[in-house]
């Protein structure tokens, strides 16, 4: 079993040692809506995007019993075959390879993330990484990784939040009768004669320049 990181920018990355386990966080999704005569309710929307964590550690000196290949950097300038690209005697430093997760973890663009003989096969960011440096193991450095895996956008595809009902007033619309002023209008619908400019303002185009003259059958929109 291998951990590899499938990076097109700086390169694959195989972690040195295979932790002993790995965990991967799923649940579910739910939307809370609010309803009048129910109060909060949940609704369930799917899987959330899921993580997957492990542990292991960085070792300084290369020991056979347990570390696994590393690229061999000047195999592919050579034209070696994969499997000899591999140099089993070689692995990343390891204060060079907790860069190299540190710049992941900073890195705007998904990686991909295999782990072979499992069905983990995924594009996905670092969100997080933890170091810790043990007395009497001068040189090596061990980590806690968390993998958040991504789901890409088809903007082709109307958004859920498309189809939701427009929640936007509708301002209210009052129709002149015979009779009526601005100011009468105002008091009856705003609650205040001084409002009636407030109304004109908003319906100019409706009533003309003369606020006075307003007709029956106009239809004002209430500001």
């Amino acid at each position: 079993m291998d951990f590899t990181i499938r990076d097109p920018i700086d390169g694959d990355f195989i972690f040195p040692v295979n932790p002993e386990e790995v965990r991967i966080r799923r649940e579910r999704q739910f939307e809370t809506a609010t309803i009048l005569s129910l109060g909060e309710i949940d609704l369930v929307q799917g899987e959330r995007v899921k993580e997957i964590t492990f542990s292991s550690f960085f070792p300084k000196v290369h020991d056979s019993s347990y570390c696994r290949c590393q690229m061999n950097p000047a195999g592919e300038e050579e034209g070696l075959d994969l499997k000899e690209q591999f140099d089993p005697t070689k692995h990343l430093d390891p204060q060079v390879a907790m860069n190299r997760l540190t710049s992941l973890l900073m890195r705007k663009t998904p990686i991909q993330l295999i782990i072979s003989g499992t069905i983990i096969n995924t594009p996905a960011y670092v969100t997080a990484h933890d170091s810790t440096f043990k007395g009497g193991e001068d040189g090596d450095v061990y980590f806690d990784i968390t993998f958040r895996t991504y789901r890409g956008i088809n903007i082709g595809q109307k958004s859920r939040a498309s189809n939701r009902p427009d929640t936007k007033p509708v301002p209210k619309v009052y129709v002149v009768k015979s009779g009526d002023t601005l100011t009468a209008i105002a008091k009856r619908e705003l609650g205040s004669s001084s409002k009636w400019q407030d109304i004109y303002n908003a319906n100019k185009k409706v009533i003309g320049r003369n606020p006075d003259l307003i007709r029956p059958g106009q239809k004002l929109v209430m500001p």
